[in-house]
């Protein structure tokens, strides 16, 4: 796979007098050119410090980058001079917020906060700018004639798919969103998605999906990532994932949905709660909650290894190393 997008190794805490919060400990995620990769877990998880990380925008103090190597078209960003930093953020990387009542400046017109980072990135006018800005806004289904009008004027609906004209301006190689529904009622949240899925569809863009809803991940994504504490659990692409699940808690994940086809049957939300990330249980930290954890799970943290000898399934587990283990899930 060619790869837009290579982290290796990586690791963000957040440094205090009181505590060291372990935001990511050591992850691996690629996300290959035209390809969109689903990052999912719950919240506190380390998805958006993963995407912060991407942007070298963890905030320092009290954010460390600890370690790791995040390589976009092999030059790493944590080694980029700030220069190359501003060249890169809104142009080459964009990123969708998950509020859109707090992303946009309420005192500068919609108009305006797309034509910025056209000025900045693409050497245009004022006047250029903002005559693209407005087909950013028709690209995303608004009138044109909006472009003077100021946030507030705006539905929550119709912000998000401002924000989204923004990120779009410059045809950034990698767009990021960050859970970028979340703020909307269900039937926009759908209007949102399907307005993403075509931009990316007929653009020449990776996208980086970050949500909790495994709903979103089968409609938009290519690829996933289950991440849980800090950590990938399980990835590979959506079917491996949907269709051959390894980890315990890809399982919770899946258990807690509701099943149109089994109605009636009574939900199995995960037990427990995730741990502290100032401080982890030793081991594989999804123990505490696993049904199939023994002894050997708190011994030592399982490393990310071949499903079946697939090349794009990964699973890190103890349980899944045992002979004859398998999720009830998949006994069904």
């Amino acid at each position: 796979m060619d790869l837009l997008l290579d982290i290796k190794d990586l690791v963000v805490h957040y440094e205090t007098e009181d505590s060291d919060v372990h935001a990511v400990n050591g992850i691996d995620i690629a996300i290959g050119k035209k390809r969109t990769l689903g990052l999912v877990g719950e919240t506190g998880a380390g998805k958006t410090t993963t995407a912060l990380s991407i942007m070298n925008l963890v905030p320092d103090p009290p954010g460390v980058i600890k370690s790791g190597t995040i390589k976009l078209e092999g030059k790493n960003v944590l080694e980029m001079s700030e220069r190359e930093l501003e060249e890169m953020r809104g142009n080459d990387v964009a990123m969708i917020f998950q509020d859109p009542m707090t992303a946009l400046n309420p005192v500068m017109t919609v108009g305006e906060q797309i034509a910025e980072s056209l000025e900045l990135h693409q050497n245009l006018t004022p006047e250029q700018s903002l005559e693209k800005a407005k087909d950013m806004l028709k690209l995303v289904g608004i009138a044109e004639a909006r472009a003077n009008d100021y946030p507030h004027q705006f539905s929550g609906g119709m912000k998000q798919r401002v924000v989204i004209a923004i990120a779009l301006a410059c045809s950034p190689k990698l767009l990021i969103a960050d859970e970028p529904t979340t703020a909307l009622d269900v039937t926009i949240q759908a209007q949102v998605l399907e307005l993403m899925k075509d931009l990316i569809n007929n653009r020449d863009m990776s996208m980086l999906m970050i949500t909790h809803s495994l709903g979103i991940v089968a409609e938009v994504c290519d690829d996933m990532a289950v991440m849980y504490a800090g950590r990938i659990v399980e990835k590979g692409t959506v079917d491996d994932v949907f269709n051959n699940m390894r980890h315990p808690y890809t399982e919770g994940l899946f258990n807690s949905l509701p099943n149109l086809k089994e109605q009636g049957e009574m939900l199995e939300p995960i037990k427990g709660l995730m741990p502290d990330p100032a401080d982890l249980p030793p081991g594989c930290t999804f123990a505490p909650r696993c049904p199939y954890a023994t002894e050997a799970c708190s011994a030592s943290v399982p490393e990310l290894h071949s499903v079946d000898g697939s090349k794009t399934h990964f699973v890190a587990c103890h349980a899944y190393s045992r002979p004859g283990f398998a999720l009830r899930r998949n006994q069904k």
